[in-house]
C-alpha cells in the first residue's frame, strides 16, 4: 500500500513464510483432488459435503465444487430428510453464502448458490390439509431483506441489484412496485450517481406505464423534476443524463423536447464548460432536427458549433465528435 513503510524481513522470517504459504497450498490441492474424486465416484455422503464446505470458504468462486455440494444434497441428504429438516439445510446454506458475501460480495457463484436454495425451500408445513406457503414466503421475505442490507453497504453493486429483480419477480407474494418505485427514489435521493438505482427505476416505470397504474405522461412531467436536480446537483455525472434520454425516449413531443433543450441550455450557461450539457444540447437539437425541422440552418449551425467546443475541451473523444457533425451537417443539394 502506497505511504505505508517497508519493514525489513529477515532471511529466516521470509523462508518461514514460504513454507506457510507451501503447506496452505499442498493442503488446498489435497483437499482439491479428493473432492474431485469423490465427485468422480459419485460420494454423496455427508463426510463429502463438509468436505466441499473446507474448500469453499477457501476459494468460493470453485464452481465445480458448488454443483458437487448441490448435487450431494439432492441425491444423498434430501431424499432421507423430511420437509421441514430440508427446510432447515437450506437455511443454513443461505447463511453460509451470507457470511461469504460479506467478504466476496461479487462472486457469481455464491449467488448462484443462493437462487437454488430458494428454488428448493419446500413450501411449508401443512396447516388443515393445505400447504401453508409459510417457509417459501419467509425465505424470499428474508432475502429481500439481504439485498437491501448489501446495497446499503455497497449501493452501486450491480450483482446486488441484479439479484434484487430476480428475488422480485420470485417472490411468492408479489411486492407493489410502486414500493420499489420508493425503494429507487431513496437510493438516488443519498447519491444522484447510482447509476444501477436510475436503472432499476426505468424497469419499473416501464412495467407500471404498461400496466396502466400510472399514466405516462404526467408521471414523466414528475420524474424530470428529480432528474433537474440530479442534473443541477451535478452536472459531470453520467447517470442522470443517460436517464434523462431514456425518459425522452424518440423526441417525439415536441414542446417536451424544446423545454427540455431550454433547462440545459439554462444550465450550459451556469457551467460553459460542462461537457455532458453540450452533448446533450447536440443530441437533443439532432432529434429536433430528425422529428420536428428537418430544414433548420440554424439548428445545425448550433450543432456544429457545440460539436467544435467538445472537441476542445475533450480531445480523446474529438474523432467521435467529428462524425457526429457529419449527420449534422447541411446535407448537398441534388441538382
Amino acid at each position: 500500500m502506497h505511504s505505508v513503510r517497508r519493514v525489513r524481513q529477515s532471511p529466516a522470517a521470509i523462508q518461514e513464510k514460504k513454507e506457510r504459504e507451501r503447506s496452505k497450498i499442498a493442503e488446498y490441492l489435497a483437499l482439491t483432488n479428493d473432492l474431485i474424486s469423490r465427485k468422480k465416484n459419485k460420494d454423496w455422503s455427508r463426510d463429502a459435503f463438509d468436505a466441499t464446505q473446507r474448500l469453499l470458504e477457501k476459494n468460493p468462486e470453485f464452481y465445480t465444487i458448488w454443483n458437487y455440494r448441490r448435487n450431494i444434497l439432492l441425491n444423498g441428504i434430501f431424499p432421507s430428510s423430511t420437509p421441514e429438516q430440508i427446510n432447515n439445510i437450506l437455511a443454513d446454506e443461505l447463511m453460509l453464502t451470507a457470511m461469504a458475501l460479506k467478504e466476496h460480495p461479487k462472486v457469481y457463484w455464491l449467488w448462484n448458490h443462493r437462487r437454488w436454495c430458494l428454488q428448493n425451500i419446500p413450501d411449508g408445513p401443512i396447516v388443515d390439509s393445505t400447504s401453508s406457503m409459510q417457509w417459501r414466503n419467509d425465505n424470499w421475505n428474508k432475502e429481500l431483506a439481504v439485498v437491501e442490507k448489501m446495497l446499503n453497504a455497497d449501493p452501486r453493486n450491480f450483482m446486488a441489484w441484479n439479484y434484487r429483480r430476480y428475488v422480485l419477480a420470485s417472490m411468492p407474494t408479489q411486492r407493489p412496485e410502486l414500493a420499489e418505485l420508493a425503494y429507487t427514489t431513496r437510493k438516488i435521493s443519498s447519491s444522484f450517481s447510482n447509476f444501477s438505482a436510475w436503472h432499476q427505476r426505468s424497469k419499473v416505470y416501464t412495467s407500471l406505464w404498461r400496466s396502466g397504474q400510472l399514466d405516462p405522461v404526467k408521471s414523466r412531467d414528475e420524474e424530470l423534476e428529480l432528474i433537474h436536480n440530479a442534473i443541477y446537483t451535478d452536472p459531470e455525472d453520467q447517470s442522470a443524463w443517460i436517464y434523462h434520454r431514456w425518459l425522452m425516449g424518440s423526441g417525439d413531443d415536441e414542446s417536451q423536447l424544446l423545454r427540455e433543450l431550454a433547462v440545459i441550455e439554462e444550465l450550459l450557461s451556469e457551467q460553459p464548460d460542462s461537457k455532458w450539457c453540450m452533448d446533450s444540447l447536440v443530441y437533443y437539437n439532432k432529434l429536433l432536427l430528425k422529428k420536428h425541422r428537418p430544414h433548420s440552418t440554424e439548428l445545425r449551425e448550433k450543432c456544429l458549433a457545440l460539436l467544435q467546443q467538445l472537441e476542445d475541451i475533450d480531445p480523446p473523444r474529438r474523432y467521435r465528435y467529428r462524425e457526429s457533425g457529419d449527420s449534422a451537417a447541411p446535407h448537398p443539394v441534388v441538382q
